[in-house]
């Protein structure tokens, strides 16, 4: 009896382990959707006449020429966005070689390191991984596994896959329509991209590439090797990137409120 009161506190122990690392999930994703939505639904305040509404992929129309104002490299000066296109207006595909560059760009930019920095603090706070220990010598280690989650998933979803299936990694902006449109246009390139040929497909490259991150990963993370460890790695990994479209989509409208209230 004594034996087997000591294996159900085991047991139980291990379960509720489980269940709280999936909890730490689930609020990382609602934290992010949440915030991310909330930052579309100021920088979207200002509604389009419904016929400015276009489809997902149809370039904007204007009245008059206007100058192209210069891409933002950084949103918020912290989050690379190196790979976002205007529109669909004047599509040209990308060589391999540039899918590569634009990964290099996304995977070692000082705002990636940034990034890595503050999802290793999180991590280290949660004990996600307590094979990696506590202080500075734990932090290098949340760090550096995190900074690998980064190259590695930025090089297979912009270069490697994308060469691989000749699909495009960019992502371009739909500018027009209510804020809800966009919201979802946005939300929707994750699972919808464009070939090189410039027609719409599947976004085998998105999900192949963070679900082939998310195996390499686990040769660094000996805490978290399960099927269900993995989903849950590659749904935040989605929601991760789905959140920065969404900011990449209402980034412009934002810059522009904010230069427009600093004018005044």
């Amino acid at each position: 009896m004594h034996l087997r009161s000591i294996e159900s506190v085991r047991l139980a122990g291990a379960q509720s382990t489980v269940q709280s690392r999936g909890l730490l999930m689930d609020k990382k994703i609602v934290f992010i959707s949440a915030a991310v939505v909330a930052f579309a639904c100021g920088a979207a305040g200002q509604q389009f006449p419904p016929e400015a509404l276009t489809q997902p992929g149809t370039p904007a129309i204007s009245e008059a020429p206007s100058a192209v104002e210069p891409e933002s490299k950084r949103i918020f000066a912290i989050i690379p966005n190196y790979r976002t296109s205007p529109s669909l207006g004047d599509f040209k595909p990308i060589a391999t070689a540039e899918k590569f560059k634009v990964a290099g760009q996304d995977a070692f930019d000082r705002g990636t390191f940034v990034l890595a920095g503050l999802f290793a603090g999180e991590s280290q706070l949660t004990n996600a991984n307590p094979s990696f220990g506590q202080g500075a010598a734990g932090y290098g280690r949340y760090f550096g596994t995190s900074m690998a989650d980064f190259v590695i998933g930025d090089y297979m979803t912009e270069a490697v896959y994308p060469s691989l299936l000749h699909q495009d990694p960019r992502y371009f902006r739909r500018e027009t329509g209510s804020g809800l449109s966009r919201l979802g246009y946005a939300m929707g390139q994750i699972f919808w991209t464009h070939g090189d040929s410039g027609k719409p497909e599947f976004n085998f490259s998105e999900v192949l590439g963070n679900s082939t991150a998310v195996a390499i990963s686990n040769a660094y993370y000996s805490d978290n090797r399960t099927a269900c460890d993995a989903i849950a790695k590659l749904g935040m990994q989605l929601g991760v990137d789905m959140a920065a479209n969404v900011l990449k989509e209402f980034w412009p409208d934002f810059e522009r409120k904010f230069r427009h209230k600093r004018h005044h």
